[in-house]
Order: structure tokens, then sequence, then C-alpha cells
């Protein structure tokens, strides 16, 4: 009996020993250097990397910045790792700018990669840069900015987005790059002068590949039909200025003779702010009315010329398109599409500042 006793407390402290051993490999985290935001170009055959890496000083955040170049994205990363003092951990990368002479040229490969590595993750939001990226993140280290503030608060719903800007993880790329329906929208950024970046609108990505932009107004009614709330946005017109508190979508689909049509109602609630003179409510609703109408037909004019389907027009068509014509969607049917949009503005409260006719 007391020889059985001693071989289970043997058999026991085998087990923790093992148990044990599940954490060998890990490091602490003051071995490891965390960056926040990457930025990727293409220079004469080769990725270049630069890594924005924060360091708490005191009372502020200092931004660092270092940069390789290697013939694929993981080479450069991997060049930093090794003349750095700490390991390189991607895994907290938040955002992931792109120079837009790569995007022009295509994304897929690089979408691809980070999807299959696993090591930065696929909620990480992708930015498209219309200027040099050395001069982007240089400008943005030299910004004063509040501690804590970085280019990834432009997408966070919770600090500083606003309905009129774009977002694009890499998972709603990846998943846009092999559909045959829906494309997506990427916001392009410029550093600027006051703030990490300035928001300038959304590229046109077909396939992984930017074809086009769209205006930040534009960028609004894409959120809208993708479902994001128009929460918080003001419009002005003429004679009133009003603020968006809600906004309801309603569509309806048919096939004529393989000819797509749809017609879209988008209903939106309304605060008004500001007017000029003493107008009408009807007044304002119809302008408002005009002028969301009238960008509608611009953006879709823009979008349907590209061949693009950001708005995601051709999932609505699926259960009518035969399964194999579907990959023919944006060549044969969707530049054929007709859509009829109409807008009705519903007024919830005239504000404090409208005076009443005499």
């Amino acid at each position: 009996m007391h020889t059985i006793k001693w071989m289970f407390r043997i058999f026991l402290g085998l087990c923790l020993i093992i148990a044990l051993s599940g954490c060998w490999d890990n490091k602490d985290i003051n071995h490891r250097t965390l960056p926040l935001i990457m930025g990727v170009s293409l220079q004469k055959d080769e990725y270049k990397v630069i890594l924005q890496i924060p360091e708490l000083q005191q009372s502020s955040i200092k931004l660092n910045t270092v940069t390789e170049s290697g013939k694929t994205i993981s080479q450069a990363v991997d060049k930093i790792s090794m003349n750095k003092e700490k390991q390189i951990d991607l895994l907290h990368i938040k955002v992931i700018v792109i120079e837009e002479k790569l995007a022009q040229q295509g994304m897929k490969d690089i979408i691809a990669g980070f999807m299959r590595s696993g090591e930065i993750s696929p909620k990480a939001y992708i930015a498209i840069c219309d200027e040099d990226l050395t001069q982007f993140f240089a400008n943005g280290v030299k910004t004063a900015v509040p501690r804590g503030s970085f280019i990834y608060d432009f997408f966070e719903k919770n600090a500083g987005w606003n309905p009129q800007i774009a977002r694009a993880q890499i998972w709603q790329i990846y998943r846009s790059i092999y559909s045959y329906t829906n494309d997506i929208a990427i916001p392009v950024l410029q550093s600027g002068k006051n703030s990490p970046c300035t928001y300038e609108g959304s590229a046109i990505v077909k396939n992984g590949k930017m074809v086009g932009q769209i205006t930040s107004d534009e960028t609004l009614l894409y959120n809208a039909f993708n479902k994001d709330s128009t929460l918080g946005k003001i419009e002005v017109m003429d004679h009133a200025s009003v603020l968006i508190v809600s906004n309801t979508m309603n569509h309806t689909t048919m096939l004529i003779d393989n000819v797509p049509k749809m017609n879209s109602q988008i209903k939106l609630k309304v605060v008004i702010l500001e007017t000029k003179g003493n107008p009408s409510d009807s007044l304002i609703k119809q302008e408002l009315e005009k002028l969301l109408t009238e960008r509608f037909q611009h953006l879709f004019t823009k979008i349907q010329k590209n061949e693009a389907d950001i708005l995601g027009i051709g999932q609505r068509f699926r259960t009518k398109i035969p399964r194999k014509e579907l990959e023919h969607w944006r060549t044969d049917y969707y530049p054929q599409l007709t859509m009829n949009i109409q807008f009705q503005s519903d007024i919830q409260n005239e504000g404090f500042i409208k005076i009443p006719s005499s």
C-alpha cells in the first residue's frame, strides 16, 4: 500500500512537470517590441516595410519608426527583428498603410500573405496613402498629438471615426478579392499638419486593385449601403444644415430579360441645426433629398464605369442569377444594371434657433 502511494505521488509530479512545460517558448512582454502601425511600399521589386513603435516616456508616448526592405514583407520584418534587441511581435498591428502606387498595381499577394501567416490579426485595418510613406511617417512623428492618440483612432467608433470614413479590415478585403459580387472601398490618407493624418476619400478596390477614388461625402452613402450608421453626419444645403441621426434602407431587385434592376428607398431622420432666413420644413427636406440623390447618381456612375461593385448590389441577385453565371456579374450584368433610388427625410427636431413666422 505504501509503495502504491509513492508511485501515485511520482506520477502526479510528472504530470505537473509536463503541464508546466507548455510555456517554455513564451517570452516576457519586456523582451518583445509591439509595433502598432505598418507601412508597405514597393521599390525596385522589393517591399519596403516601415514599423511605427510607441515607446512610453514619463508624460507622453514617443513614436519611433524603423525601416527595412526585402523580397517579401516577412523578410523585411525579419531584418528589423535581427537588428533589434527585442523580438518583433506583429499581432498588435492595428493599421497597415499601403502606398497608393502599390495599391494600383494590386494588393492580392499582400492580403493573402497576411491571412496565411497568421502573424497579423485579420481584424487590422488597411489604409492607402497617396504620398511617399517615408514622408507620411516622418510627419506623423513630428505632429504633436495627445498621449495615446494614434492613426488607428481614426477608425475606432469610440474614438475619432466619422460616418463618412470608410473602414476596411484585412479579412474583408480578402473576402472581396475572391467574391464575384462584392468589392470594397479603402480609406485614403495623407499626413496632417495638426493631426496624425487627414482623410482624402476612399479608394475603389476591385479584385484587390485600386481602380478609382470616391469623395468622403460619397463614402457616406457607401457606408449606409453596407449598414454602417450615418449617425452624426452634418449636411449643409442652401437654406439649412441638418444632422443625420439615423437611417434605414429597403431594396427590391428584379431580373427582366437578363437585365438587373433595383429600387432602393433610404429613410433618414434628421435634426435641423441652422437655418438661413425662415425656410419651411418641406423646402429643407426637398433640398436634402435632391442633394443626396445627385450625390448617389454621381457615385453610382463612377463605380459602374469601373465595374466595381463596392455597394454589394450583386449580393442581392445571387438567388436570381445561375451560380455558374455569377463570375460574369461585373462584366455582363453590372454594366447593364439600372438603379432607382429614393431618399425620404423625416425632420425629428427643428432645434431652438428656428424663428417662427410672424
